[in-house]
């Protein structure tokens, strides 16, 4: 598995990869990864390139990803051609007007691509009145709810339990589990 996960400083990119990488350790697979931080600490592109299984070198190339993990829908068009023919991304939406552009949709439907996406910003405020920091821990259950490999909901869960900072914790299984539903 060949995962990119994209968005803006302060989302949780990182925290995410790390989430995923305690996943694949648990499960005895091979894991490498690189994170590239542009202007991230004022709200600029964040990437994680994360390869699962036995591949060498750490960066996914263009076309050849299997998974888009987009935690900010300008991220995802902007990255959106990292994945293969018939991938997957799943893209946390705040402006489905943005999403909704010719190139776009003739981009998926011509590389049989599966685009989800998920209100994630409305999910946290509305139903658990959370700040939008616990964004990653909801695009974690959701991609646990997709039933892709490795990435289990009891894997996942045990994984951000090891990993989330303790007084964090609660806040992050509980949008974990809204992810799931959602």
């Amino acid at each position: 598995m060949q995962l990119v996960i994209v968005g803006i400083g302060g989302q949780g990119i990182l925290f995410a990869s790390r989430v995923i990488g305690d996943l694949s350790i648990r499960k005895g697979l091979p894991i490498i990864g690189s994170e590239v931080h542009g202007m991230a600490q004022r709200g600029g592109s964040v990437i994680s390139h994360v390869k699962v299984g036995p591949y060498s070198g750490p960066l996914v190339l263009k076309g050849e990803a299997d998974l888009l993990l987009a935690f900010d829908q300008d991220e995802a068009i902007r990255n959106m051609d990292y994945l293969r023919r018939g991938g997957t991304s799943l893209v946390n939406v705040h402006d489905p007007s943005r999403l909704a552009n010719e190139h776009l949709s003739s981009f998926v439907a011509e590389r049989g691509l599966d685009l989800r996406t998920i209100w994630g910003y409305k999910l946290l405020k509305e139903e658990l009145r959370l700040p939008f920091g616990y964004l990653n821990a909801l695009m974690l259950g959701k991609l646990a709810s997709l039933g892709l490999e490795p990435f289990d909901e009891e894997g996942m869960r045990e994984s951000l339990k090891r990993v989330s900072p303790p007084k964090h914790l609660e806040a992050n299984l509980k949008a974990f589990e809204l992810g799931l539903r959602s």
